[in-house]
Formats: C-alpha cells, structure tokens, sequence
C-alpha cells in the first residue's frame, strides 16, 4: 500500500525575468494563506511549480529542461507548470507534456488555488484565466526571493510598443498601469519590511500612465510620489525604452537622492535598417545623444542596454555601425541576444528558416567580437570607482571567509558585477559605506568606511 504524506510543502523554480519573479512571489503568497509551506528541497516538495520564460526560444528551452530536470529528481510529486510559457502554449503543452499534472497562465494568480485544489484531486486542469480588474489585483508579497534588503516592484503590466520582434504583448498582453494608490501601498509595506533598495520594473516604466485617458506617461510623478515615502532606501529604475525616454527624468533623478543614477535602456541596435525593421524611431545619432545628454546632467550616471544580434536586415555594414555605437557610448554595461524568430510575431514573416538559421550562425560570430569590445570598456568605466566611497548593500556572506557579497549602485541585480567586500560582521540586508579598492574582470573589491543603518 502506498503512503500518502498529509503534508503540504511547495518547489517554486522561477525563470526568466524580474517580472516572472513578481509574479512567483505572488503565487507563493497564496500559497501560503492556504497552509503550504515553502521548501528549498525539491526532494521534499508534494507540489513543485516551475514558473516559466517563454519570450525566446533559449528562454523556452531552458524551462522544459528545468522541469524535467525537476521530474527525475522527485517524480512522485505534483507539477504545475506557470508563467509565459504555459501561457502561450497551453494547449500544446497539454499534448505534448504529459508528465505536468497542471498548466496554469500568468494573468489572474488567484485562480492558483482552485487549480491546485484539482490537481489534488486527480484532474489535470489546463487554465488560463483572464486579468482579473486591478481593485483586486494584490500588491502585498508574503516572502521575496530576493536576497535580503533588495525587492522588485512591477509598476504595470503587458507591453504595447508593439517591436516587430517581440513576443510579449502576445503572453501579457497591452499595457496596464497599476493604480498609483496600490504601488505606494506596497513600497510602504516593503520599507517596513527592511527593504533598502526598490527596483522598480516594467516592459518599459516610462510607459506608465499612458494606457489610461490622455495618454501622458505618469512615470515622472510616480516616481515622485515613491521618493516622498519616509524611510531609508533608494530607488533603481530597470527597463526604459530609448524612444519614449521622458527628457525631464535626469534632471529629476539629480535633484533626487533616493534615486540611483542607473539607467537600463535597451536600445538593441544602432543601424536605422535595422531598427526600422524592429519597429523603433530612434537612430544611431539620437541614441548617442541621449546617453550624452544625460551625462550632462548626471556625470555619475550609470547605462546598461541591450543588444540584439541577427535580426533581418542586419549587414556587416549595419554591425560595424552598431559597433562604431558602442566604441563611441562608452556604455557601462551590455549584454547581447540573437534574434529569435517568434511565430505570431511581425517578423516572423520577413524570412523563412534556412535563412534565419544562416543569420544566427554570422551573428553568433559578431556576437563574440561586440562582448569582446565591451568587456574592454566596462573594465575601463569601473576603473572611476576606484578610490571613491559608496554605499554596498550587502547580500550574502562567502562561508568561511571574512569577506562578503554585495552591490553598489552602479550594479543592478542579477545582471552586472558585483563588489566583493573585505571585512567581519557584515549582515546580509545592511548598507554600509565602502571604498572601492580594485577592479577585478566585472567585479569590484572594497573595504567598509563606516556603516550606514
């Protein structure tokens, strides 16, 4: 006779982006006020969730991967498969995976219980519920997956740009500002919480406010509102599309202190056919003066983009120009991608593939030269750290080393170096002032001043 435990631990494996792991975050919550446990030891789980990317190919083949990975490891438990993956292809990957006992979208997460409830009682239940209306969307978060003191705070939803290439308006749909009145509520709660550093994310933030009457972005005022909260904590904005850049945010974030002089501004190419064929206005001259306008205004600035390698159109001609961009940019941070051929998407149809597979081997090439290149210029950008204090939030200590993990401000989470700091004590979660002493590769290393609670 099989034993079946009376317990409810739940695996949650999140992929993909800041904004997948929001939402993770959220199901975990509901979870939880329905007596499920959360556990780090898959081996321990009766339910596992893998929470899945599904905005590139790559993207969606590490989440199959996962999964299974997952499956061999503990095959007796409940899988529920969530997140952009599922709901995009729900319906396929009821055909074709047969070892989830559930497929679960990513729009209403209340609906996350009923769905558990049926997998529970033997159904394989495939759902991808509507977005429920934003009074009852919830903005509180029961635990992060963060390390301590940092949190992601998603600002709308959805996306409707409309970049030829892209896949998202497809899994989250247009764009929807959450209500103001909500975010504030949250960013009260996570500065209660201990909560030092806020990163504020979105398909594009400066989109804010323009799905509502008038269609003005409200970003601006937003962020406003954010940094009039009381507490001590800084604000690091992720995601601005270059062609909506609102003109006036240097000038605010100079006058604003809790802002962090960091901008994440993914202008995936420099060559005008290429960018036309994206669906994007800007150009190589407009791009440049916009990282030079706001090195005007904020010397210290830090700018990290994107880059998109392969997408039609794209020459050694048109490479060479984006290479001329970024010798010229000098950005602080970069990183690359290949251009995948999403179905249902406008580029879909602008080559078939063979030729799409012919791109993606040349620009895997031109991929290699452009980090190459990059790697050469963030070495150099970091070197202005050296000498300097700033403040490291602090996020995990090296076992049995006097030394801990942290980041400062020109290092977002996830996706740039880190500052390896030299000292005792240190608590995960904590700011404390710290010279920046050396570069090592992307990394920086430095040594505590004085703390700062």
């Amino acid at each position: 006779m099989k034993i079946i435990r009376n317990t409810h631990t739940v695996y949650l494996e999140s992929l993909g982006c800041a904004k997948n792991q929001v939402d993770a975050e959220v199901l975990l919550t509901y979870l939880a006020e329905d007596g499920w446990t959360k556990t780090d030891d898959v081996s321990q789980a009766d339910l596992i969730i893998v929470n899945t990317c599904g905005f590139i190919e790559s993207a969606r083949q590490e989440s199959i991967n996962t999964f299974f990975q997952l499956h061999d490891a503990r095959p007796d438990a409940k899988f529920i498969v969530t997140g952009c993956l599922s709901q995009r292809y729900a319906e396929a990957l009821r055909n074709d995976l047969p070892e989830a006992d559930g497929i679960f979208g990513n729009h209403d997460l209340s609906r996350i219980l009923p769905l558990v409830k049926r997998v529970l009682d033997g159904e394989r239940p495939v759902e991808r519920p509507e977005y429920p209306s934003a009074s009852c969307e919830r903005d509180d978060r029961a635990g992060l997956l963060n390390f301590p003191g940092s949190a992601y705070v998603k600002i709308s939803e959805g996306c409707s740009h409309r970049c030829k290439y892209c896949a998202i308006p497809l899994i989250r749909g247009d764009l929807r500002s959450r209500p103001e009145d909500a975010i504030l509520a949250e960013v009260r709660r996570l500065i209660s919480l201990g909560i030092k550093e806020l990163n504020l994310i979105a398909q594009d933030l400066a989109a804010y406010g323009t799905d509502e009457p008038g269609h003005a972005s409200r970003f601006c005022r937003l962020l406003e509102h954010i940094t009039a909260i009381e507490g001590d904590f800084v604000v690091r904005l992720l995601y601005i599309h270059p062609d909506a850049f609102p003109a006036e945010l240097p000038a605010l974030i100079a006058s604003n202190s809790k802002v962090l002089p960091y901008f994440d501004i993914p202008f995936q190419h420099a060559a005008v056919p290429v960018l036309r064929g994206m669906g994007r206005t800007g150009d190589r001259s407009m791009y440049l003066n916009l990282v030079q306008s706001i090195r005007a205004t904020l010397p210290e600035a830090v700018i990290r983009s994107t880059i998109m390698l392969g997408f039609p159109g794209e020459g050694r001609a048109e490479f060479d120009e984006l290479m001329a961009f970024i010798d010229e940019a000098r950005l602080d941070w970069v990183g690359s991608f290949l251009y995948s051929r999403e179905e249902d998407t406008p580029a879909w149809k602008m080559r078939n593939a063979k030729e799409h597979k012919k791109a993606a081997k040349e620009a895997a090439a031109w991929q290699k030269e452009l980090e190459a290149t990059q790697e050469k210029i963030t070495a150099q950008r970091l070197q202005r750290f050296v000498g300097n204090t700033y403040d490291v939030l602090i996020e995990e200590l090296v076992e049995g080393e006097d030394l801990a993990i942290g980041r400062m401000y020109a290092q977002a989470p996830d996706v740039d170096g880190l500052t390896v700091v030299m000292g005792r004590n240190l608590v995960p979660g904590s700011r404390i002032r710290c010279g920046i002493t050396k570069v090592n590769g992307i990394d920086l290393q430095a040594i505590p001043c004085m703390e700062k609670k």
